[in-house]
């Protein structure tokens, strides 16, 4: 990944070489907020080195921040024209952020150069194909409104096999004796009869397009209510929670705060035990939409691939209909505001406006839904571009003002690691809970899940560690433009 410099002289040059070499060594180690302060460092002692914006462009990639590895590379390239690696990182971020038709350009200009290497000839055809089928989805959905997947399921039909001993749904209900069968039968890695799974999403779909874009419920004193965040897959973690924290009931009820699939490759069976929960206990389990419940996310980074490894493209399509009605946000007791991402490019934006917004779609590129899916805090005041290419960053100023605004007391998000499993900002107005420990089994960090009672809204925050798993790597199903874009 190392090489060489030009720009600066003298002694600037050798420093930022330092830098460089420093910042390699961190890389290699996977500690790559380091490698990030390092080769930063390089680059301001010399900043016409198109090699130093290429490898924090991949320190970039590495930490999800697309937005600045987008432009890392872009710089890259800029100073070196020739410069075919920042061709194929700007490649890689504009896949990772849905751009596939920048990408296709790029990976255009690596073959070009390139026309000999086979990698980059497998990445311009994968995501050529890419572009093609998304054209053609446009051009099937203008031709007439689409069709819901349900009007074509026949599932009275479907047989299930005399020699499948797997848990079934009782007269074609979730019963917490399914539920319970459900999980083990998942934790020996076995699979639902496909029957059971179009059952459980049909009537999930049914139970989720009732509900509004913001969910409000009330605690009295005594009730309490945990809160997760990102489980991306992680499904021996899901179990650990309720090892831990007791099943879901009426007297325990969750919150899973967005990202239950992509990465982590049991994304099929942490989904239908959620949505299992959700038709047990449609008042007592809550399920919000995070930006990985969008086809975008699921193609790349693996949900879609792993459906249709397990079941069909079909069964794909329905959950997809079925995660544009998650709802976006909930709020408890009028004081505390729960969403995946966070707030908004713009002040003024009030509860009533959440309530408002018509979810039944793929999120758009900006505007309210995108913001509360995709946006992150800063520690700055004001707003800043979003690190990940999507969305804004707002600072605490920006939180003030907004539950100033809806007589909040505070906010709840997911969608950042956190090497505790959660972190207070914003004068305590701003709490990350994040419930994927040792994240893509390399991040090394703890997992946490947050209680709040009715009486004060205090958040209690629990922490925990990771499990073992089968033998099965994260992001086994993710496309292959990104398992092997990061050279």
């Amino acid at each position: 990944m190392a090489e060489g410099a030009d720009g600066a002289s003298g002694e600037q040059h050798d420093q930022a070489e330092g830098m460089k070499a420093k910042a390699n060594q961190y890389f290699k180690d996977k500690d790559y907020d380091n490698a990030i302060k390092y080769y930063t460092l390089a680059i301001e002692l010399n900043s016409e080195n198109a090699i130093y914006y290429g490898n924090r462009s991949l320190a970039y990639l590495r930490t999800e921040c697309y937005g600045y590895a987008l432009s890392d590379a872009t710089k890259a390239v800029e100073l070196d024209k020739k410069y075919i690696k920042g061709y194929y990182r700007r490649a890689t971020a504009n896949m990772a952020l849905g751009k596939f038709k920048a990408a296709l350009k790029d990976y255009d200009t690596v073959v070009k150069v390139k026309p000999n290497d086979k990698d980059a000839k497998m990445k311009y055809q994968e995501c050529n194909k890419i572009v093609k089928q998304k054209a053609f989805e446009r051009a099937i959905a203008n031709d007439e409104l689409k069709r819901s997947v349900v009007d074509s399921l026949d599932i009275e039909s479907m047989t299930i096999e005399d020699d499948y001993t797997g848990p079934k749904l009782e007269d074609g209900k979730v019963t917490l004796k399914f539920m319970k069968e459900l999980m083990q039968w998942f934790k020996d890695q076995k699979k639902l009869h496909r029957k059971c799974a179009y059952q459980i999403l049909v009537q999930v779909k049914e139970v989720l397009s009732k509900l509004p874009s913001l969910v409000e419920i009330t605690l009295s004193e005594k009730e309490s209510i945990t809160i997760c965040g990102d489980i991306h897959g992680q499904y021996y973690d899901l179990l650990n929670i309720f090892e831990l924290n007791g099943l879901p009931s009426e007297s325990n009820p969750y919150l899973f705060n967005g990202d239950f699939v992509d990465r982590g490759s049991f994304s099929v069976e942490v989904i239908l035990v959620l949505f299992g929960f959700k038709l047990l206990l449609p008042n007592h389990f809550h399920v919000l939409r995070g930006n990985h419940e969008t086809d975008n996310m699921n193609q790349m980074y693996g949900f879609e691939g792993e459906v249709k490894a397990k079941y069909t493209s079909q069964m794909f399509e329905l959950f997809s209909e079925v995660f544009q009605w998650l709802p976006l946000a909930q709020c408890i007791n009028s004081k505390v505001l729960i969403m995946h991402g966070g707030l908004f490019s713009e002040d003024g934006i009030t509860l009533e406006d959440i309530k408002k917004i018509d979810r039944n779609r793929q999120p758009p590129d900006s505007g309210p839904m995108c913001d509360l899916l995709w946006s992150d805090p800063q520690p700055q005041n004001g707003r800043s571009v979003s690190k990940r290419g999507v969305s804004c960053q707002f600072g605490p100023d920006v939180t003030s003002r907004f539950l100033e605004e809806n007589k909040l007391d505070y906010i709840i998000r997911s969608h950042e690691v956190k090497p505790d499993g959660y972190e207070v900002t914003h004068n305590g107005k701003c709490i990350t809970v994040f419930s994927a420990p040792n994240y893509c089994d390399q991040m090394g960090n703890q997992g946490a899940y947050i209680h709040l009672t009715g009486s004060d809204l205090k958040p209690i925050f629990h922490q925990f560690k990771t499990v073992p798993h089968p033998n099965v790597k994260p992001m086994a199903y993710a496309n292959s433009l990104l398992q092997m874009g990061m050279m």
